[in-house]
C-alpha cells in the first residue's frame, strides 16, 4: 500500500491538531470497530469558520485526511465547508489506496457533524441544512 508524499507529510506533520477551548461546534464520527475515530472542532464567527482543529484516533490516512480537511475549510463559510467532499480531500492528498478511502469519508462526515452541533447549539434543527450523517460503511465490520 503506497501513500503519496502529501499523505505522508500530513501524517508526519498534521495541521490544526488538538482539542479546542470553547468551540462553536464539535463533531465525532467513526467507530472503534474499524479503528478510526475523528473529532472535529469548529469556531464560527459571522458564518465563517475562523478556527478548526481535530483529534483523530486511527491510522496514518485518517490523520492525514483530518489534517487536510481542516486546512481546506479554515476561513471558509459554513456553506462552503458543507460542500467539501471526501473526493476533494483525496484529490488534495494526491489520492489514497482503495482500502483507505473510508478515512476521507470520515473527514467529510466529521465536518458535517461539527456543523450540525453548531446549529443545534444555536437552537436550529441541522437536518434540513446538513442532512443525515450516515455511519461509515467501513465501520460496519
Amino acid at each position: 500500500m503506497a501513500y503519496s508524499a502529501k499523505v505522508m507529510e500530513h501524517f508526519a506533520n498534521p495541521r490544526n491538531v488538538g482539542e479546542m477551548k470553547d468551540p462553536s461546534g464539535v463533531g465525532e464520527v467513526g467507530n472503534p470497530k474499524c479503528g478510526d475515530i475523528m473529532r472535529m472542532y469548529l469556531k464560527v464567527e459571522n458564518n465563517i469558520i475562523t478556527d478548526v482543529s481535530f483529534m483523530t484516533f486511527g491510522c496514518g490516512a485518517a490523520i492525514a485526511t483530518s489534517s487536510m480537511a481542516t486546512e481546506m475549510i479554515k476561513g471558509k463559510t459554513i456553506d462552503e465547508a458543507l460542500k467539501l467532499t471526501n473526493k476533494a480531500v483525496m484529490e488534495a492528498l494526491d489520492g489514497l489506496p482503495p482500502v483507505k478511502v473510508h478515512c476521507s469519508v470520515l473527514a467529510e462526515q466529521a465536518i458535517k457533524s461539527a456543523v450540525a452541533d453548531y446549529y443545534r447549539r444555536q437552537g436550529i434543527d441541522p437536518t434540513p441544512i446538513v442532512g443525515e450523517i450516515p455511519e461509515c460503511e467501513a465501520c460496519h465490520v
